[in-house]
């Protein structure tokens, strides 16, 4: 399916994707190609994108339209957990400052960190 995020600034990602999983305002979801389609909001998190590899973008909030073979994000700001050596150690410094800024709430920060560290190892 074909998975597009977008903040004021422009395009953060944009490609054809195995599955995304997003921080849902009522909760973590998932989804595939020819999910139902739906419409909702985003808490402060990361969306994990799974093909061959995991990425991770930290957002802090925002709006995700699901239809079955395409996904638009719409977040007020992000950063893609991406790139090699120092840009990797920038780029998940960006993403907890995101999220500190975005919630309060310690365990949601700390899930949201976890994943951005593990993503940011494995590449």
């Amino acid at each position: 399916m074909k998975l597009e995020i977008v903040t004021p600034m422009g395009k953060i990602f944009e490609g054809d994707v195995k599955e995304a999983v997003f921080p849902g305002s009522e909760g973590e979801f998932g989804v595939l190609d020819g999910h139902a389609p739906l419409i909702t909001t985003l808490s402060p998190g990361t969306i994990t994108i799974k093909n061959d590899k995991e990425e991770v973008i930290a957002i802090n909030w925002g709006y995700v339209e699901v239809n079955p073979d395409r996904v638009n994000v719409l977040v007020d700001d992000a950063v893609h957990v991406s790139g090699n050596g120092t840009e990797i150690a920038e780029a998940v410094a960006k993403a907890k400052e995101l999220l500190r800024e975005a919630t309060d709430a310690k365990h949601i920060l700390a899930s949201a960190e976890a994943k951005i560290e593990n993503v940011a190892k494995s590449l």
